[in-house]
């Protein structure tokens, strides 16, 4: 294993503790509203802590992106070594101990995610992957599932915090739940990325995601055989922030039904 993706895991367990922790008495969580219907806790500013300071423990020059805290002083074109985190993907569901979750760290090297891992640590699943090496759950080769036809697939989606994200989605939902075996909203796209990679879902899609929802789980994705692009097939999606992940014939399948919301 990379010894970068190491320390990661490291930090990752590290934060896994705090938040662990905290589940037990979730009542006490203090919460804060970033905009409507968007929630941080005093939990994911810990657990964001944690990982930092267990990375730039061994990495002191590397450059940091997370959720919480935003982008590291050093964080600039010219960084080799980013790391983008987000310290609980899903916090509504922790925050009402609905457990379904998760940590989400991706290492960057000059612009090219090339280590990633997603931990669930309700489940203690350690979803792991480096460029060009495949991708695991717990040290057990992963791969896409690649269904011959929509039909046969099911789906997981999700939406913003912003009203106007539920309308679309919605919109979205009605094209393709007629058309494929389900569709689920679990509350955590970097879990549901992992999930696609794993073969538990055959599909991921979702808009106006941010760069630590994604980068991680899409090189899982990736790595285990599937394909991940934007609504309209192209790959900008880190930075555009809407995502198709599946397997070939299925995201094959997807464009056609989600590109008019591009």
């Amino acid at each position: 294993m990379h010894p970068m993706l190491n320390t990661a895991i490291k930090a990752a367990r590290r934060a896994a503790t705090v938040i662990n922790r905290a589940s037990f008495d979730i009542d006490r969580i203090t919460v804060s509203e970033k905009q409507h219907n968007d929630f941080v806790t005093d939990i994911d500013q810990a657990a964001e802590q944690a990982i930092v300071e267990t990375l730039l423990k061994a990495y002191p020059g590397h450059a940091i992106l997370a959720e919480e805290s935003g982008a590291s002083s050093n964080l600039n074109d010219e960084s080799e070594f980013v790391w983008i985190i987000d310290p609980i993907d899903g916090t509504t569901n922790f925050m009402h101990g609905y457990p379904n979750f998760c940590i989400s760290i991706a290492l960057q090297q000059r612009g090219v995610t090339t280590n990633a891992l997603v931990y669930d640590p309700v489940r203690n699943d350690l979803f792991t992957a480096t460029k060009g090496a495949g991708a695991y759950l717990n040290d057990k080769r992963i791969r896409v599932r690649n269904h011959d036809r929509l039909g046969k697939a099911l789906l997981s989606s999700g939406h913003g915090a912003d009203p106007r994200a539920l309308a679309e989605y919605l919109r979205m939902y009605e094209v393709v739940a007629s058309r494929c075996h389900g569709v689920r909203s679990s509350g955590s796209a970097a879990l549901e990325l992992a999930n696609v990679a794993a073969g538990r879902i055959d599909g991921f899609y979702e808009k106006g995601l941010k760069v630590w929802d994604i980068a991680a789980g899409a090189l899982l994705v990736t790595e285990a055989g599937g394909i991940v692009g934007e609504f309209s097939g192209e790959s900008d999606y880190l930075h555009k922030g809407d995502v198709i992940a599946a397997g070939p014939k299925v995201f094959g399948a997807m464009i056609p039904l989600l590109s008019p919301f591009a």
